[in-house]
This record gives C-alpha cells, sequence and structure tokens, in this order.
C-alpha cells in the first residue's frame, strides 16, 4: 500500500465488462450504504484556513426574488444566510427582515393565500427531495400540516381565488406518478382531483367549484410535455397539446379564455412564445408567434393571474434579458431596469397583477431585489444582498470565449482569468493553472452572472473555465439535442477538445498549463469520462454526484426520474450497449491522474451506490483516489456545513494535485 497526496492507493487488478454492466449496488439513500462503508468514506478534517476561505464565499449570498404580499405591503423570501434555506419576511423596503422559519432543513416559500392570511411552505429533510408542505400564519407562528409522508414528494400547486382551496400534487399513490389534490384550508380536508398514471403538475387553472377547470401537463420526456384541459366537475379530460409528438411544450391559459400561450422550439431552432387557439391543431397554421423571431430561446415566461402583463426571459447566450407584455394587445411594455446588468429575471406577480418581483445581477454584485409597481410606475429596492467583509468589486467577470471542437464547431465558453492570469499578461511568466467545470443536466448552461464560488477558485490562483458543450442550453435546438441517447457518442469528444485546446493554447515560458476538471451532477459524469475515457488530458479530476454507470443509475435512481432521464441517455435495458460505452466505469482502467469523488448520501437522483462502486473499482487498480460520502445531503449540499465539505475538499484537492500556493490571488 503505498500514499500519494492524501489518497491511498492499493494495487490490483481493474474492473471486467460483466461487472461494469451488472453494478455492485441496489437501491438509493443512506440505506443502500452499508454502515461500514460509510464510516470508511466519511469526511475527513477540513484544514480551518480553507473552511474559512469556503465560508467566507457562502457568506456572499442574496435572498430569492420572494413573493410580494397581496397588498404590496410585504415581501416572503427564502435566504440562506443562517447556514440553510429558510422563509423570512420585510415589512418594508430594505427594512430589518424578520426570520419566519428555523431549523437546519432546507425550507421554502411556495404561496401566499389571496386574503393575505398564510403562506404556503415546503420542507425537505436530508436533501432527500422528499419536500412536504404546510401552512404558517402570514404573521409568523407554528406549521399547520397539508401533507407530509416519508419517501413521498408533496408539491404545491396553486391557490384559488376564495383562499380556502389550495392544490398540490403528490406521488404516494404510485412512487412514478403524481396525482393532483386539493385541500380545505378551513376544514383540512384533502380530497383527490386526478390520479390517473404518469408525470402530472398543473400548470394553470381557470374558475372554481364547479366552474374549475386545470390545465394538466404530462411530462414525457426530459423536456417534452402533452397538455390536457381536465373538467374537475365532470372529470372529463381533454386533450390539447403533445400526445404523441414528444415535442417540447411549456404552456399558461392566456388573457383570451379559448387561447393558450405556448413556449415552444417546435417551429424553428430557438424557443419562442406563440398564441394557440384551443383546437386550432398542432401545426405552425395554429401557432400566432408573440416573440421576435431573432436567435435567442424565450428561456421562461408567465402571465400573472389577473392577465394583465406576460414576463418573458430571454437567453442572449447566457446572459438572461427581461422583456413585458400587455396580456391582452402583446405590445411591449417599458420596465426600466439596468442595461448593463449580466442577468434582469421576474419572480412572482400579485394576484391582481399590479406588484411584481425583480431581480437585477451582474459579475461583480449578488443579485438585488426589487418590486414594481405597474400602477405608481416605480422600482423600489426591497432586499439587501450580503457581501461581508469582501469587496465584491474586485471579482473577475466571466469573459466569453470559445474552443474549437475537432470537427471545427466552435465550442462557447465563460473564462475568469485571476489577475496577471489572462492571455496578455505576463507571458513570461509560467502558466498559471486551469480548472475546467462542467455544469450539470446535461440541459444546463453555464452563465456568466455573480459566482462567489467561482471567485472563490479564482483567488486561489486559477484560471476558472465553464464551457457549453453541445447538449446545453441556450443555444438552439439543434446543440440542445446533439447528445440525446447514442449521439452523446459523437459529442462527448467536447470534454476532451477543450482539455487539449487549453493545454496547446495558453502556455507560457514554453511550459503547458496543469488543468483539472470538476463538475456537479452532469457534470460530475462529464469530469469522470474525462479522467477515463480521456485519460491524460486532464492532471486532475473532482467529481461531485457524479454518475459512474449510466445503466445501474438509471436502474436505481428514484422512481419519479427514471423515464425522464432514460429519454436523455437510454433505456438501461433496450441500450445497455450503448450505456455502457458512454459510462466511466468501462475505462476504468485507463485512469492515470488524481480523482476526487464526492458524494451526498442520501441523493435521490445519482444514488450513493455509483461513487461507493467507482472508488471501489479505482482502489483495485490502484489509481490515487479518494471518495468522501456526506451525511444528510443529497443532490448537492443544501447547508453550509455540507457545501463547506464539498467546496472545501475540491478547493483543497486542486491546490495540492496542481500545486497551487493555498492563499494565492
Amino acid at each position: 500500500m503505498k500514499r500519494f497526496l492524501g489518497f491511498v492507493v492499493v494495487t490490483a487488478f481493474g474492473l471486467s465488462a460483466a461487472a461494469a454492466q451488472q453494478g455492485g449496488y441496489s437501491g438509493l439513500g443512506a440505506a443502500s450504504v452499508p454502515a461500514e462503508k460509510v464510516a470508511r468514506y466519511a469526511p475527513p478534517p477540513l484544514d480551518p484556513e480553507v473552511s474559512r476561505r469556503v465560508q467566507a464565499s457562502y457568506d456572499l449570498r442574496s435572498p430569492g426574488l420572494g413573493i410580494v404580499a397581496p397588498d404590496g405591503k410585504r415581501l416572503y423570501f427564502t435566504w440562506n444566510i443562517t447556514g440553510s434555506s429558510q422563509v423570512w419576511r420585510l415589512d418594508a423596503p430594505r427594512s430589518y427582515p424578520v426570520q419566519m422559519t428555523g431549523g437546519e432543513e432546507s425550507t421554502a416559500i411556495r404561496g401566499v393565500t389571496p386574503d393575505g392570511k398564510w403562506i404556503v411552505v415546503s420542507r425537505d429533510v436530508g436533501g432527500q427531495e422528499n419536500p412536504g408542505l404546510y401552512l404558517q400564519p402570514a404573521g409568523g407562528g407554528p406549521f399547520r400540516t397539508i401533507q407530509s409522508i416519508e419517501k413521498v414528494q408533496t408539491f404545491f400547486e396553486a391557490i384559488l381565488d376564495d383562499s380556502r382551496t389550495l392544490l398540490f400534487r403528490s406521488n404516494d399513490v404510485k412512487p412514478d406518478s403524481y396525482a393532483i389534490y386539493s385541500y380545505d384550508l378551513v376544514t383540512g380536508k384533502r380530497e383527490l382531483l386526478f390520479g390517473e398514471p404518469g408525470l402530472w403538475r398543473v400548470a394553470d387553472h381557470r374558475g372554481s367549484g364547479n366552474g374549475l377547470r386545470l390545465l394538466l401537463g404530462k411530462a414525457t420526456g426530459a423536456l417534452s410535455r402533452e397538455f390536457y384541459e381536465y373538467d374537475v366537475a365532470s372529470k372529463k379530460l381533454t386533450p390539447l397539446l403533445g400526445a404523441g409528438e414528444k415535442a417540447e411544450y411549456v404552456a399558461s391559459y392566456s388573457a383570451d379564455p379559448g387561447e393558450l400561450l405556448v413556449q415552444t422550439n417546435k417551429f424553428g431552432e430557438f424557443r419562442r412564445l406563440y398564441r394557440w387557439r384551443i383546437g386550432s391543431g398542432g401545426t405552425a397554421a395554429g401557432f400566432t408567434p408573440v416573440s421576435p423571431d431573432v436567435k435567442m430561446d424565450v428561456s421562461d415566461f408567465s402571465i400573472d393571474e389577473a392577465r394583465r402583463h406576460v414576463y418573458l426571459e430571454m437567453n442572449d447566450g447566457g446572459y438572461a434579458r427581461l422583456r413585458v407584455l400587455d396580456a391582452k394587445t402583446f405590445a411591449p411594455e417599458e420596465l426600466p431596469v439596468p442595461r448593463d446588468a449580466d442577468g434582469v429575471t421576474s419572480g412572482g406577480a400579485t394576484r391582481d397583477g399590479r406588484f411584481v418581483t425583480v431581480g437585477v445581477e451582474t459579475a461583480r454584485a449578488p443579485r438585488t431585489g426589487y418590486v414594481w409597481d405597474w400602477q405608481t410606475r416605480s422600482l423600489t429596492q426591497w432586499i439587501v444582498p450580503s457581501a461581508p467583509e469582501v469587496d465584491t468589486a474586485s471579482f473577475a467577470a466571466a469573459k466569453r470565449m470559445s474552443y474549437p471542437a475537432r470537427d471545427g464547431t466552435p465550442i462557447p465558453m465563460f473564462v475568469r482569468f485571476p489577475k496577471g492570469c489572462s492571455l496578455e499578461e505576463n507571458k513570461a511568466a509560467d502558466p498559471c493553472p486551469v480548472i475546467v467545470q462542467f455544469h450539470g443536466g446535461p440541459e444546463g448552461q453555464a452563465t456568466p452572472g455573480f459566482s462567489p464560488r467561482s471567485q472563490l477558485f479564482v483567488d486561489a490562483g486559477f484560471v476558472f473555465v465553464e464551457p457549453n458543450v453541445r447538449g446545453s442550453d441556450g443555444y438552439g435546438k439543434t446543440w440542445l439535442d446533439a447528445d440525446n441517447g447514442a449521439k452523446r457518442l459523437n459529442v462527448i469528444t467536447d470534454i476532451d477538445d477543450c482539455g487539449k485546446w487549453i493545454r496547446a493554447n495558453w502556455g507560457r515560458n514554453g511550459k503547458p498549463p496543469k488543468i483539472g476538471i470538476t463538475g456537479g451532477s452532469y457534470g460530475g459524469y462529464s469530469t469522470l469520462i474525462g479522467m477515463t475515457m480521456f485519460a491524460g488530458t486532464y492532471d486532475a479530476g473532482a467529481s461531485v454526484v457524479g454518475i459512474g454507470n449510466l445503466v445501474t443509475m438509471l436502474r436505481n435512481t428514484a422512481p419519479y426520474r427514471r423515464s425522464l432521464r432514460a429519454s436523455e441517455y437510454g433505456d438501461p435495458e433496450k441500450d445497455t450497449e450503448t450505456l455502457l460505452k458512454l459510462s466511466p466505469i468501462t475505462y476504468i482502467d485507463r485512469v492515470k491522474a488524481p480523482l476526487l469523488i464526492i458524494q451526498g448520501l442520501n441523493d435521490p437522483r445519482v444514488p450513493a451506490g455509483e461513487a461507493v462502486q467507482m472508488q471501489e473499482a479505482l482502489e483495485k487498480k490502484g489509481t490515487p483516489s479518494r471518495l468522501i460520502l456526506v451525511p444528510e445531503e443529497g443532490h448537492g449540499s443544501s447547508r453550509r456545513s455540507g457545501q463547506v465539505v464539498m467546496t472545501g475538499n475540491v478547493l483543497r484537492f486542486f491546490e495540492e494535485t496542481l500545486a497551487v500556493k493555498k492563499g494565492a490571488s
């Protein structure tokens, strides 16, 4: 047995293909990992100096945009300033915040009743993503449980105008389906409204009582949806859009009772917003464009319940631009916000449509929360972001760049350079080390806004690179779908090409830079692929909640996720051969550089067994590696203590393996 940079090395043989297919675990959650393994891979003590730097980074935080009370005199929002997400309240703009909820479990605001008497909150335990739903008096006080069941998800959907009827969905009947329920705030009675199998949710609603109609969305893939109208009184379900199509649709009721607003990329390369006359069919002739025909996605949209305004979030290559339309005429409405911001987004509007929350973010300042009043046409700052002991004006702004893939395709990336490390500076000095971080998803997107975590690595002397490889969102339908199923084999090389291009082009003084690779979730998978299939391209890798074996992940992930992820990666039974070709564990014998694997024990998406089987295979091979299992955390970390463990160990690992002086700047 040898030791290298604190990583245990055990010499043995590699993993067989049969073992890779079968996998060495079943199930998910803490109970699926034997206690002796949990103890063996427990988080090691973190150097206090590293812990301090990470904690300081996570003290730079901005609350969620929140929900305005119906009368506009209060703002309820979620904030993690205590170390875990909790619900807070402001009683006036920029006033002292009042903490509404407490404890260690992640808690979030979901709704406010139209009469302003109650707020609706959700609470998750240990990152398991099985939240319960609760009522709390608007002025504060103890919870009243709507539904909280172990190993069951309960999600808020809507509150009707009567301030009495609340809608929620839950997979309490079948773990791979969501049923729709109503809850009476006066009597506490729960009633099943809709229970057909499927991944259903309430996209919108009209009317109340016997006239209640629900616009139901049914997920059929990672992004594809079908839409139906459900008449609650008659229990009649009418198909509207997407049945049998596997197309990407997002829909809401329009101001016109016979019309839907539909976001889709079905008729072009980029997502646009359309008006769709109910019953007019699914061809282009039935859709009237609302948003302009530009090379930008409508990445999100909402319409207030009063049907006064439509809010569009445009994705300009990663920069978020807010546009507002009159809900009846679709004429543009002016909402004055800073034009130099990296991101401007809208939050929730009050039921009468008068007030709406707006967030403004730059690379050098946390997001600031405002409330826009359509009646007085005034923009008022309510939320003051937190930045203790740090001058965020010194933060490195992300630079939009690209690198060429082996087929010549330019791959966009955002790059943050430490002082003295840009390509134009200190050309005679040795090159600065580089960390390449791949985003999750895989349908996610790296964006250029405020990022204390990125700055943490920049302050440590690393050039921080975030690519948007093919399969990322925000660059059109062809780009987004380029990695679906077996097509991933054709573009997975984007991961390899990034490291090779940086090594060949960012050298100094005759020396190439040292390069690390990291990421969480699908970014963790990308890290493992970079260290196995493309071994030698990166000098060290740190995978956080990453997939090691696509077959075993799909077989063991939470039931409600399995069909959605299969639409992205492939079917674990029918596409086993392709999935194994795309699985890092298949190439475990190629690993030659230090590898760190971090995993939340309660993760419902990527089971902890994925990390354990990767580590055990690496130990058999004798590769310098370490696994850290983080108890009471799931797919990432919701508590600051867990965030410090995960990020702190990644930072320490790269400072050791890429030989960066601690605290460099």
